[in-house]
């Protein structure tokens, strides 16, 4: 007669995460049931709350170095529901797959963090340096509420952070193929074009904003902003909304809206590209008007104490030898970086975040715990 094994703490955790309702910027009672677990290991737990968003931190001990666990409780929206296979927020087990709305994104992370201290507190109650958790519920939202205000408490009261892993769902193919040691900067542009609206049929009384914008969209799609470099892929700019017109067939428009975004490495600075449109825009000659917003600034932790403690606990869980990237979107680390020199981002493989049918290979949740353990373990012990 066989025998049904007893859930890991790992991944009971992870189901109650995920059972917690925690839309951006709700964090639903997540970092409540984290901290009740932190707590009894003896972690100073504050909660540090900025208009509608909850952050945790927490801290055990006082000595340098500290290594801070962070990562965030809100995830995206589910889109309709009845597109998805299993209730989100209701966890479920299928092919081997654990399903809901941040299984991937990331809530197995946290689970995994918990744990992990757990175990490794457990094993080594006088470990030196301190151990942290910085945890928001606005890393999917506006992200002016959540981490970066934590920071600048931290900062504030000189806390000093020396490693810090965000548990942003990293892995390509498998769980520890690939280690995010820094993130391109974010910058985006309103581009509203003006000329003058008026009946179609009479062009010469009019002025079309849509035929003025394309000449300079086509080349400032074309430019070579930068060619990158041996850390950061070049830097890349893309028109993500464009919009003109009244709705009806036969009125020219008279203004055209173009939303861009630059994703910029460290080849490029803010003041450059911003200057090189303005430059490309001013040969076109035409009126407009150009608001910029500047999400993040590229980061870098160059190879050092903490990818080699996190590489090698990786190597010894799965064997991999994981590659240090640069890609995807903005994270958190973005804020981080501005207070601790040494960050980086690790979580489960990330092929379904923010998708329909979201999930988690549940063979990848008890080794990603011992990867956080084990990093403990080759920093702290």
């Amino acid at each position: 007669m066989s025998q049904t094994l007893p859930m890991s703490k790992t991944l009971a955790l992870t189901e109650e995460l995920i059972s917690l309702h925690s839309v951006t910027p709700a964090d639903g009672g997540c970092q409540l049931k984290m901290a009740e677990r932190l707590k009894p290991l003896g972690f100073d737990c504050e909660t540090i709350a900025s208009g509608d968003v909850t952050n945790l931190w927490a801290r055990r001990g006082t000595a340098q170095p500290l290594l801070v666990f962070a990562g965030h409780t809100d995830v995206v929206p589910t889109g309709p529901l009845d597109q998805w296979s299993s209730d989100p927020f209701v966890p479920t087990h299928r092919d081997g797959k654990l399903y809901g709305r941040g299984a991937a994104d990331m809530k197995t992370s946290l689970a995994a963090m918990v744990v992990a201290v757990e175990e490794f507190v457990a094993a080594h109650p006088d470990h030196k340096g301190s151990i942290g958790f910085l945890i928001t519920s606005d890393e999917e939202g506006p992200a002016i509420d959540g981490t970066v205000i934590v920071c600048n408490q931290l900062k504030a009261r000189g806390e000093q952070l020396d490693y810090c892993i965000v548990g942003e769902p990293t892995s390509v193919k498998q769980i520890g193929d690939m280690i995010k040691n820094g993130r391109r900067g974010t910058m985006s542009g309103k581009l509203i074009i003006k000329g003058i609206q008026g009946h179609i049929a009479y062009p010469h009384m009019a002025k079309n904003p849509i035929h003025l914008a394309m000449p300079a969209l086509a080349e400032l799609a074309t430019i070579e902003w930068d060619k990158g470099n041996e850390n950061y892929l070049p830097t890349s700019w893309q028109m993500s909304n464009i919009h003109a017109g009244t709705g009806a067939s036969n009125v020219i428009p008279g203004e055209c809206v173009i939303d861009f975004n630059f994703r910029f490495s460290t080849g490029s600075t803010v003041e450059g590209l911003q200057q090189r449109v303005h430059a490309t825009l001013d040969q076109h000659g035409f009126d407009c008007d150009l608001k910029w917003t500047v999400g993040g600034l590229p980061f870098l932790t160059p190879r050092g104490e903490l990818s080699h403690a996190l590489s090698t606990a990786i190597k010894t869980e799965t064997g991999l030898d994981t590659e240090l990237s640069t890609t995807g979107g903005t994270s958190d680390g973005r804020f981080i970086a501005q207070i601790c020199p040494q960050v980086v981002e690790f979580g489960p493989t990330n092929a379904s975040i923010h998708k329909i049918d979201e999930h988690v290979a549940v063979t990848e949740i008890e080794p990603l715990k011992n990867i956080y353990r084990r990093t403990l373990e080759n920093l702290l012990r």
